[in-house]
């Protein structure tokens, strides 16, 4: 058996920063997940003008269902990775997502048929959708409080390198396209015979990666301790912490455990009080779906095209995004843990409502160049330092520790559900409504959202897992007394 990354044994004066670097790299490593999950969910939006031609999709119901076939396996996947994630760990959870996105990634490059295509998409949505809810996951319970916000933040950092490395490796693997080419003369071409075979088959090589670092990591602690397994949870922690830090956790860990009544999973996630805390997790996934940002990854291609670009044009407006996104996520990595995730929410939020009711207004007004691309990138920018970090963080965090598995299953199945229905209509809407009406939908959805958010989103930063799920379990107490005496229990 091969052994997790060593502790080092160094001097006292050099053990903090040690460690340090080793929770780091431990997170990072778990954080792969959501790089071939950025890089396998977007790397489709670049080949889809010619693998549309290649299995000639001539329909908006089976362009639509091309881009979110993928999501029937993602769901698959987060409907399934809370029990197994519960049964078999984190750590072999990880292991079978990256094994998944290999094979996946060469059947999906190999396909000659659409049928096969679909079924090669769906099978790597089931390593998306593994990945998406076991990786951030996996990151907070291994991270110190006072970390945790940058640490799960990873995840969403891997998933935008992952976005951008597939917008980069798109972009030098297709050969320029002529302006005005025809549909067969793009058809004919390289890039639609085998450019946009190579462009799903490259994600094989950060798999193999990823399947070979999972190896390395070591399991989950609070996993471990939740299994009765203290000792080897004790040793996990302190190799990341040290004996007095291990000690602390496994502390609280017996404290929050022991004040809590013997339930099973599902009696827990129906006692009273958690279902307003499901609900804020199940809110906040969907949100960060339909505030609409995806389909500007996934259809950059029409909504440039709307704005007067041409084909080579908009593969290189799409790396452009990528570069956007990948700057704001390192801005937000660096203040989610001082400013906190509510400030971060609703600031961006707040953000994407004004924009998406200019970039409506302005498709309304038919104008065309630099002035919407602005208006895209600034879209991005809220969104990559606001809901797309601070959501995984979020959702990783409210849940307690014995149902944290299958209570962020179900949080991810929401956000998936909510990503099908996005891709799936986002072609039908734009048909029938045109940019406009499409983005001044998302607007909505993000005042609706925003206002939610408002009332009803704590700030966990700088707590432990412990100390949330504690205070919200006294909420949910208080909430329960109220009751009694306003019913004159």
């Amino acid at each position: 058996m091969i052994m997790p990354f060593p502790a080092p044994e160094v001097t006292a004066g050099h053990k903090d920063s040690v460690r340090s670097a080793y929770v780091w790299l431990t997170a990072a490593a778990g954080a792969l997940g959501g790089l071939l999950f950025g890089y396998d969910w977007v790397v489709i939006g670049g080949a889809k003008p010619f693998y549309e031609r290649y299995f000639q999709l001539n329909s908006p119901s089976l362009e639509g269902w091309a881009m979110s076939c993928a999501l029937i396996g993602c769901l698959i996947g987060a409907v399934s990775s809370g029990a197994l994630s519960n049964r078999f760990g984190r750590k072999r959870l990880l292991t079978l997502a990256a094994l998944v996105f290999a094979v996946s990634s060469l059947g999906t490059g190999l396909a000659a048929h659409f049928v096969v295509f679909v079924a090669w998409r769906m099978t790597g949505g089931y390593a998306i959708g593994l990945a998406s809810g076991i990786s951030p996951m996996y990151i907070a319970e291994i991270s110190p409080a006072h970390l945790r916000g940058r640490l799960v933040s990873l995840n969403q950092l891997a998933i935008v390198f992952g976005i951008l490395l597939a917008q980069v490796v798109n972009w030098l693997i297709a050969r320029p396209v002529p302006h005005g080419a025809t549909a067969h003369e793009i058809l004919m071409s390289w890039n639609g015979q085998w450019g946009w075979r190579w462009m799903f088959a490259v994600t094989t090589i950060p798999s193999l990666l990823f399947l070979i670092a999972t190896f390395f990591v070591p399991e989950s602690p609070r996993w471990l301790a939740s299994k009765g397994r203290n000792h080897q949870a004790l040793r996990v922690l302190e190799r990341l912490g040290g004996r007095a830090y291990a000690q602390q956790v496994m502390d609280d860990f017996a404290f929050a455990s022991e004040a809590q009544p013997q339930r099973s999973v599902w009696q827990e996630l129906s006692s009273p009080g958690m279902a307003k805390i499901l609900l804020l997790g199940v809110v906040l996934a969907v949100l960060q779906q339909w505030c609409g940002i995806n389909v500007i990854f996934n259809y950059a291609q029409e909504i440039f095209a709307a704005a007067g670009y041409q084909v080579s044009d908009i593969l290189f407006n799409i790396v452009v995004t990528g570069a956007v996104n990948l700057v704001f996520t390192l801005v937000a990595l660096a203040a989610i843990d001082r400013y906190g995730r509510r400030f971060l929410l609703l600031t961006g939020v707040s953000g994407l409502v004004v924009i998406y009711t200019v970039l409506g207004a302005l498709y309304r007004m038919h104008l065309q160049g630099k002035p919407m691309l602005v208006l895209v990138l600034a879209a991005i920018a809220c969104y990559a330092m606001s809901l797309a970090p601070a959501t995984w963080v979020v959702i990783a965090e409210i849940f307690p520790n014995r149902i944290r598995g299958s209570a962020m299953s179900i949080a991810i199945t929401a956000l998936w559900t909510a990503c099908f229905l996005l891709t799936y209509t986002f072609p039908i809407l734009n048909a029938a409504l045109g940019a406009a009406g499409t983005f001044w939908i998302y607007a909505a959805v993000c005042l609706a959202g925003l206002l939610f958010l408002y009332f009803c989103l704590p700030e966990t930063k700088g707590r432990t897992l412990e100390e949330i799920e504690t205070d919200l379990r006294m909420s949910k107490s208080k909430e329960t007394l109220n009751a009694h005496r306003t019913h004159g229990i």
